[in-house]
């Protein structure tokens, strides 16, 4: 296992079809200080093109779950693809451990990747997509142990106690594992005719195949994957007579089997229904708590994101805006983006003006602020703020000065609680956006019908208007 460290990343794709923007990858930095502050001040374009990725810096520790969470084309994915080794950065370092990898292909990281379309050979076995990457990477004899006799009826060899019939049987196979020694087991075979007979062979009839030990070795780790995974029954059949979930998990399980240091996830679950996703993440939790691997997961939806991760980074339009655990990022947003991203549904904006020493002001109420917002809102007085507030600290209540008034525009009741979307009563609805508020399930509303909200003072989020950032009390 290892971390995952990424310095001042960058990348940028040209604007012109033909034109390269990048250049190879060294352990310097590939932008000058000067286009690293044109770069930063127009986040979108520069003369290397377009910025699809700027500044990324964070660092994943050992044993991990980083989830990256953000709307279509916030670079999350090219990030991935970066570390995997799949594009080329345009500026920038990447470490594995304590190797820097900017240079490595993709073969030597010792990543391995699940991609959102599962990337299954369709004409081979489930068994066969498992064992495909451990056979063509340095598995050493022994290294997993001795196979247990049901690896060796799937791979066609007979136990040590048992007899039968194959090639190794014929003096071809190493003569400790010969059922029938003859003189032909005295003599050496290369490794690369050893290679041939196994390829050679291993379409043949269980009895006719030629077994190494390196091939021993693949099918206990395939074994031991797919009693994992519990895709044992399914070792036989064909990528086509799977289901989604089944696919899922034959993707899954090839990355497992190369037992790398990184796990890299792009959006693993999006193409499984609700009920499927709820279930498979679950799994690749459990797995990757049972595994202790180092994982970077990569999703758009917020649920997936709270509730896999160790921490999450949500990005938006190439960089990073906040790092934090689950929680912290739900209850201290460090920007407006963060706010409304991460909660379902998200959180509520209302412009307001603030007036020492603690006075909030709206077109339809005003409210006096605990003693907690005096001193950071006291550069403030004048001026106006972006008052936050998440809809299940919204309520019911009568009317007063210091409450909303509005209109239920939609009335959406799941059983467990309802959630009303609604408007300030006296607002222009082309200015005003709906306001979302989460009710308990017994407490009835209508569509058309006004009614009176409070708010929580002890939950209520402040903005600045013109950088987004959070104006937080301590």
């Amino acid at each position: 296992m290892a971390q995952v460290v990424l310095e001042n990343i960058y990348k940028s794709f040209p604007d012109r079809q033909g034109e390269r923007a990048v250049v190879p990858v060294a352990t310097p930095p590939l932008l000058t200080a000067d286009e690293l502050q044109l770069a930063d001040s127009d986040p979108t374009t520069n003369r290397l093109g377009t910025n699809v990725l700027r500044r990324i810096n964070l660092t994943v520790v050992d044993g991990e779950f980083m989830v990256l969470v953000g709307p279509s084309g916030c670079g999350k994915s090219t990030l991935l693809r970066l570390i995997a080794g799949l594009e080329e950065m345009t500026g920038g370092n990447i470490w594995v451990g304590k190797r820097l990898v900017n240079d490595l292909p993709p073969k030597e990281r010792d990543i391995a990747m699940v991609f959102q379309n599962y990337a299954l050979y369709p004409h081979m076995t489930v068994y066969d997509n498992l064992a495909f990457g451990l056979r063509r990477t340095k598995l050493g004899n022994g290294e997993l142990g001795a196979p247990t006799q049901w690896s060796q009826r799937r791979a066609g060899v007979p136990p040590v106690e048992a007899t039968g019939v194959g090639l190794g049987a014929w003096g071809m196979g190493s003569r400790e594992n010969s059922a029938f020694p003859t003189p032909y087991s005295l003599l050496p075979i290369s490794k690369w005719a050893e290679n041939l007979l196994v390829g050679m062979t291993r379409s043949l009839p269980k009895g006719l195949r030629y077994v190494n030990e390196r091939e021993r070795s693949v099918d206990q780790q395939v074994c031991h994957v797919a009693a994992l995974l519990q895709i044992e029954a399914l070792l036989n059949r064909l990528p086509k007579q799977l289901s989604g979930g089944q696919k899922q998990r034959v993707a899954l399980g090839r990355a497992i089997a190369r037992n790398p240091q990184v796990f890299l996830m792009d959006e693993p679950l999006s193409n499984l229904d609700a009920k499927l996703r709820a279930e498979t993440r679950a799994q690749i939790v459990k797995l990757q708590r049972q595994l202790g691997t180092t994982t970077i997961y990569v999703t758009h939806d917020q649920t997936e994101a709270m509730t896999m991760g160790d921490r999450i980074a949500v990005m938006c339009a190439g960089s990073i805006q906040q790092v934090a655990h689950p929680l912290e990022l739900y209850n201290r947003p460090a920007t407006r983006f963060v706010a409304e991203f991460i909660g379902s549904p998200p959180m509520n904006f209302l412009p307001v003006q603030f007036h020492a020493p603690l006075l909030i002001i709206h077109p339809q109420f005003r409210l006096k602020l605990p003693e907690v917002w005096a001193t950071v809102l006291q550069k403030y007085d004048g001026q106006s703020l972006i008052l936050g507030i998440r809809p299940e600290h919204l309520s019911l209540s009568v009317a007063a000065s210091k409450n909303l008034l509005v209109q239920v525009d939609l009335v959406e009741a799941l059983g467990n609680e309802t959630y009303l979307s609604v408007n300030p009563s006296e607002s222009d609805l082309t200015a005003t956006a709906s306001l979302q508020v989460r009710i308990a399930p017994d407490q009835v509303a209508r569509i058309g019908e006004q009614l009176w909200l409070s708010l929580a003072l002890d939950k209520i989020h402040f903005f600045d208007p013109d950088t987004g950032l959070a104006i937080w009390h301590h």
